[in-house]
């Protein structure tokens, strides 16, 4: 159950959101193109960032530059 303290959890790095074109979902509700989000845990294919919402939400690695 390490998702209920992500939120509280040290921040991994920062990354730059470079688009929020997403075919499926609207990304683009909770990403701003441009804008610096700090990732609290990362896998293979997702990140794990502090979004909008202010919420932690898991979102594909293409969305996302590192800085």
């Amino acid at each position: 159950m390490i998702h209920k303290t992500w939120t509280e959890s040290e921040t991994i790095k920062q990354l730059k959101c470079v688009h929020a074109n997403a075919k499926k979902y609207k990304v683009d509700r909770v990403l701003t193109p441009g804008k610096i989000y700090d990732v609290k845990n990362e896998t293979e294919e997702f990140y794990f960032v502090v979004d909008n919402s202010g919420k932690v939400g898991g979102f594909k690695k293409d969305y996302f530059e590192e800085l």
